[in-house]
């Protein structure tokens, strides 16, 4: 006897696609990491996310993240739609083991954030005496002090995203392959496949089938409703868009079925205006960027003839061109790339805070010129109340670079150190 949809193999017609399509995946996923790990031995950079293998790793995560919510969805409506158990046969095998492996991995991210939270508590233990040296002369609280320390040590975490990535990819992998070896050796669900076992082995089977489904509807629920969410709340609408700003910054070629790529549009029109500009009034300009707009502000630059870049000054603050672009796009953004950018804009002025979650320091090598950062600007300006300031002062973190006097400070400076150029002329017409 068979049940309707089933094959003589006793496997569903869906597992063997969907079990074929999990495993060209996973060979995908790590040929991608052979030639990235090849590529990094050829052109080592100490400052690259997991040593060239950034790539391979979050592609792993998205791959996994499309057939768990997949897997999770087709078995809950499944489940709703068959509530006899003989009508419809359920969802491929595949699916339910990919949903069962949900709840180790949860555990799994459950204790490396419990190590980073450790990790946060003694940096902002640490991170008190230096609070204490910023602000020299000072009335100093203790609370005040201890709120700036744990600042300081959350935004310190952002280095620590590669571990992060690199214990969530590990454990996909080798929970994925499980959930297919299973899957296909067994062709059946992990708690019917655990019927004959231990007590506890199969109570945690069957805990984990039900609860990896249910997990897997409640995240779909929860991701569609923090985008619409996006649209009420003004700093879930700012969390969505920096997401948004750097998965649409690179060409649709890396990334075909992304949305269409603004910096294609915006970078040329930038360099458009900055040459029209200097062209007809033979005038100096400082391009300054914060953020994302750094990261168009270098890509700007690039682009720039060498007679217009000669008039112009480059600001970047709270800049993640390194923190996060060199080190994820190394071969675009690493070390050689913002050392070439160096050496063709000569008026580079790095800002950036230890509060900043974000941004960072570029870490270019002078060379013999003045350095691209400045020393991190305190945040707050004042630890307790001056008779400017009778509030104590707000920790910006990535916000409001232009409020610090530092800013307009770089920007004097940066003005002053353009060479004066005679006007350019007007090119002939043809």
């Amino acid at each position: 006897w068979e049940r309707p949809g089933w094959t003589s193999s006793g496997r569903l017609p869906g597992d063997v696609a969907f079990g074929g399509i999990t495993l060209v995946q996973g060979l995908l996923v790590t040929a991608l990491a052979v030639v990235a790990h090849l590529l990094h031995r050829t052109r080592p950079d100490a400052r690259a996310a997991l040593r060239g293998l950034g790539g391979p790793a979050v592609a792993m995560l998205a791959c996994a993240l499309g057939s768990v919510m997949s897997g999770g969805v087709s078995q809950r409506v499944a489940d709703w739609l068959d509530g006899t158990h003989a009508a419809i046969p359920g969802p491929p095998v595949l699916l339910t083991w990919q949903a069962s492996v949900i709840p180790p991995m949860l555990l799994v991210m459950l204790v490396l954030c419990s190590v980073l939270a450790r990790r946060a508590l003694r940096l902002a233990r640490a991170e008190r005496a230096a609070v204490a040296r910023d602000y020299p002369g000072e009335h100093l609280e203790p609370d005040r002090t201890r709120r700036i320390a744990r600042v300081r040590a959350l935004a310190g975490l952002t280095d620590r995203a590669p571990l992060l990535v690199a214990v969530v990819s590990a454990s996909t992998l080798l929970l994925g392959a499980g959930a297919l070896v299973g899957a296909l050796a067994t062709g059946q669900t992990p708690s019917r496949a655990t019927r004959d076992a231990h007590g506890f082995v199969q109570g945690a089977a069957e805990t984990a089938q039900a609860l990896g489904s249910w997990l897997i509807g409640l995240g779909f629920i929860l991701f569609v409703t923090w985008g619409r969410r996006a649209y009420k709340d003004a700093s879930a609408r700012r969390t969505i868009g920096i997401l948004w700003d750097v998965g649409t910054f690179w060409p649709r070629a890396a990334h075909p079925f992304a949305p269409p790529c603004y910096a294609e549009r915006a970078v040329p029109d930038l360099t458009w205006r900055i040459d029209t500009w200097t062209r007809s009034t033979g005038g100096r300009l400082v391009l300054s960027g914060h953020s994302q707009g750094s990261v168009l502000a270098a890509a700007t630059a690039w682009q720039l003839s060498p007679a217009t870049r000669k008039r112009v000054a480059l600001l970047t603050y709270g800049s993640p061109l390194e923190r996060l672009y060199g080190r994820w796009f190394p071969a675009h953004f690493g070390p050689a790339a913002l050392s070439a950018l160096h050496h063709e804009v000569d008026c580079w002025r790095n800002l950036y805070r230890l509060t900043d979650p974000i941004g960072g320091p570029v870490r270019v090598p002078a060379d013999g010129g003045p350095e691209v950062d400045r020393a991190p600007l305190k945040d707050p300006l004042a630890h307790g109340r001056t008779d400017d300031q009778p509030l104590p002062a707000p920790v910006l973190g990535h916000s409001d670079y232009q409020e610090d006097p530092a800013f307009a400070e770089e920007r004097e400076r940066l003005l002053t150190r353009l060479p004066e150029l005679p006007a350019q002329r007007p090119q002939a017409g043809p």
